[in-house]
């Protein structure tokens, strides 16, 4: 069944909040998220501010909508990693999983730093960006299954116990809490050397990220399973 069609007042609240958000990632990509501000986007736009705030109750608002755009773009691009490789080894999903996600903070460092970089004094984000990141990092947890050796042990340790707690939470499938850790020990060390190479911390240093990262992916793919 086909969704109606937008009346033409829907159609240009859609493109107000567009171009809006549009303009908030220039100034998030010049000043970062502190340089957000809703009076600077009307003017931008040609319009008052009190018009803008029609659309966006605040800055926060805004914010939000700006970080879940992120989130599912990187849950979009993570996710069409999967079905294009989905016929080939766990561990070569992994190795196209990491390469895919380095790349995207690459193209849009702004957008990475606002998910992933120093959290916005202030804000609180609302429960649908947690479920969306959870998207994000649920890939890896997949391939991470596959690759476990069969009979691991359950529980044994109170970060057992928060990280099962943890998945419970989310509504995940169930999964021994050595596929968890090492699901997240991964996504830390993945985080750590693009966040590094994001702000240019190897610059100075004459290194280049992409082989680093490259070993740090092979390390984890080796790192023995307990």
């Amino acid at each position: 069944m086909e969704a109606a069609p937008r009346s033409p007042r829907e159609r240009f609240r859609e493109q107000t909040r567009g171009e809006a958000k549009r303009v908030a990632l220039e100034q998030l990509a010049e000043s970062g998220p502190e340089g957000i501000s809703v009076n600077a986007i009307a003017k931008r736009m040609g319009i008052t501010g009190p018009a803008l705030y029609r659309y966006f109750e605040n800055r926060d608002a805004l914010l939000t909508d700006l970080i879940v755009d992120a989130y599912r773009d990187l849950g979009d691009a993570l996710d069409d990693v999967v079905q294009a490789n989905r016929r080939k080894a766990p561990a070569t999903r992994f190795r196209e999983l990491a390469a895919r996600f380095r790349s995207w903070a690459l193209e849009q460092p702004h957008r990475y730093l606002l998910l992933f970089g120093t959290p916005v004094p202030g804000f609180r984000a609302p429960e649908l960006t947690i479920d969306l990141a959870d998207r994000a990092f649920r890939p890896l947890l997949d391939v991470f299954a596959e690759l476990a050796p069969d009979g691991l042990p359950g529980e044994r340790t109170i970060l057992d116990r928060q990280l099962t707690a943890w998945r419970e939470l989310r509504g995940g499938p169930a999964a021994p809490p050595a596929v968890l850790q090492r699901g997240l020990h991964a996504w830390s060390r993945m985080h750590g050397l693009v966040s590094l190479e994001v702000e240019g911390q190897f610059v100075a240093m004459g290194v280049d990220p992409e082989p680093l990262f490259r070993a740090e992916v092979e390390s984890i793919l080796a790192q023995p399973w307990q």
